[in-house]
């Protein structure tokens, strides 16, 4: 019985764990797009300013 309830445990840890890593996929993916976004549009703001919405 002990066994059986290792695996189970085991088998579910695992799947939190990829759950989890395919989560940070999606977000390390999204603010990738908000970057190159904000990226590219630096040139396109008038004033003639550094012309970024971030200060790095």
């Amino acid at each position: 019985m002990f066994p059986l309830l290792l695996v189970l445990l085991l088998a579910v840890v695992l799947f939190g764990i990829g759950f989890a890593v395919k989560v940070l996929w999606w977000i390390a993916l999204a603010v990738l797009v908000i970057w190159l976004l904000g990226f590219l549009m630096r040139g396109t703001t008038a004033g003639g300013g550094r012309g970024r919405w971030y200060k790095w």
